[in-house]
């Protein structure tokens, strides 16, 4: 019973212990809150007005933290005076912006003054003056000279290559070949024409006739020489030989040939014959794209004559004009049918001579044909 009694006591004893433990001593502890308020911490002199010699000569050496910063003692010592309780500085130097517009950057010179705290340096590069003088002049990177071998390579030789004014092309079109129902027979006309030489000197050829129920009724042929005097014309000059109608004759030939504003294709050829007799040919064409393949022409010829030939049926003055349209598909640009309509009269004397043999003065046809060059 006595021993049952004894371990009663200690019981308690232990209980007593455990709730002054939990009680009463957290109150002893608040009671020793230590109150900042009365303290009075050191003034501070300036950094900027201190001398930077003076201040490190005063100043015990630095100590380092446990971030392995060394902090001068003289930072350490005021915050260690709080009373009789020990304390870690729990001051954090803050960063501090240093105006770079008083440092000497036009002589070379920086300060070299360091915070007393330790302080991190915020530069103010928009204050910075720099002095033109010491800017570089050259590129980082220097440019290497250009040599010979550089434009070769930029420049390579192709070969089979040369300038066309330098080399004999040559050019053969067949503008029209038309057909169709003449009365009596099949009518068939033709105009085309053939260059050979350089872009300056050119020698053509040009021939056009008519041929109805396989006779011929008219066929000329020229050769003529091309000079060229601007970006789309030349001058040519030469002769021209008349097959058809009546005996042979010949012609002197001169004239141009080009590219018109709007991109007219124009001929025109003034002839000097034998016996006096003069002659011009005018000749104007205009091509429409309908599409990059469909394609429409309106051609216009016009024959006039200086006297009159009667055994020709040929009148001084106006003598003919024939207009064309023509409707064309490129199946590629070397090879192109068509179908078109042409309208023919004559004029003045011409037309006289024409109806004293018989022939109508004017006439509508439906052709049909094919173009191509090579």
């Amino acid at each position: 019973m006595n021993a049952l009694i004894a371990k009663t006591n200690a019981l308690r004893v232990g209980l007593l212990s455990v709730i002054f433990a939990l009680v009463v001593q957290p109150r002893v502890g608040a009671s020793q809150t230590i109150d900042h308020s009365q303290m009075q911490m050191p003034a501070e002199k300036p950094a900027s007005a201190q001398d930077p010699e003076r201040r490190r000569s005063a100043d015990p050496p630095a100590e380092p933290n446990s971030s392995g910063t060394n902090i001068p003692a003289s930072a350490i010592a005021p915050a260690m005076q709080h009373g009789s309780r020990s304390a870690e500085p729990t001051s954090v130097p803050q960063a501090k912006a240093i105006d770079h517009s008083a440092m000497g950057h036009a002589t070379g010179t920086t300060s070299t003054e360091t915070p007393q705290s330790q302080d991190t340096l915020i530069t103010n590069h928009a204050a910075m003056e720099h002095d033109p003088a010491t800017m570089p002049t050259e590129p980082l990177t220097p440019i290497p000279e250009l040599t010979d071998a550089d434009r070769t390579a930029a420049f390579p030789p192709v070969d089979g290559h040369t300038l066309h004014d330098n080399t004999i092309q040559y050019f053969v079109l067949l503008d029209r070949l038309d057909t169709w129902d003449a009365d009596p027979g099949t009518g068939v006309e033709w105009e085309g024409q053939a260059w050979v030489g350089t872009d300056l000197n050119r020698l053509w050829l040009r021939s056009e006739g008519e041929r109805i129920d396989g006779r011929i009724e008219r066929a000329d042929l020229q050769v003529l020489y091309g000079r060229s005097v601007a970006r789309w014309w030349d001058v040519v000059a030469g002769i021209r030989h008349d097959f058809k109608p009546g005996a042979s004759q010949d012609f002197a030939a001169f004239g141009i040939v080009g590219l018109a504003p709007y991109k007219f294709e124009v001929e025109a050829t003034a002839y000097v014959g034998q016996s006096g007799q003069t002659a011009v040919r005018f000749e104007a064409a205009y091509e429409t794209l309908l599409t990059n393949r469909l394609i429409l022409q309106p051609l216009i010829e016009v024959n006039a004559y200086g006297q009159d030939d009667a055994r020709r049926s040929i009148g001084s003055g106006l003598s003919t004009v024939e207009a064309g349209l023509r409707l064309r598909y490129e199946f590629t640009r070397k090879f192109a049918p068509y179908v078109g309509v042409v309208r023919g009269r004559a004029f003045g004397r011409t037309a006289d001579f024409r109806r004293a043999d018989g022939e109508r003065i004017d006439e509508t046809r439906i052709v049909a044909g094919l173009r191509m060059w090579f």
